[in-house]
């Protein structure tokens, strides 16, 4: 061996780094059942049994939206018979009414927002209904 050769380690060319293999492509969020069935779960306060003529009366999200909006649909009529009382029923059943609407409108927002809260006052008792 040469003087030169001794002193000196071979220097070999950069290995080439394997590539990693490839990633598959990112999947979109899938929908949950409470996102997927919002359009229902409003639909349920506006007209309660609608939803349980779809495939949608198979949610619990919907169900719980359903029962609320039978509670506030019960609430109308019981407001509808008081203000057909003259005077007092009449008084009475305009301040109900607005507070049903408020209702309505606090229930939408829930169904919205994808929360299964009950509604204030009334929703205690929709929580009892069975189906």
């Amino acid at each position: 061996m040469d003087e030169n050769q001794m002193g000196q380690t071979p220097t070999s060319a950069p290995q080439p780094q394997p590539t990693p293999p490839p990633q598959p492509p990112a999947q979109p969020p899938q929908p949950n059942q409470a996102q997927k069935n919002t359009g229902m779960a409003v639909v349920a306060y506006l007209i309660f049994f609608v939803p349980l003529l779809t495939d949608a009366k198979n949610d619990p999200f919907v169900k719980y939206h359903v029962k609320q909006g039978l509670t506030l649909f019960l609430g109308w009529v019981v407001t509808w018979i008081i203000a057909m009382i003259p005077f007092i029923g009449w008084v009475v059943g305009w301040l109900a009414s607005i507070g049903l609407l408020i209702l309505l409108i606090l229930g939408i927002m829930n169904a919205l927002g994808g929360k299964q809260e009950p509604l204030p006052l009334l929703g205690q008792y929709g929580e009892k209904f069975k189906f």
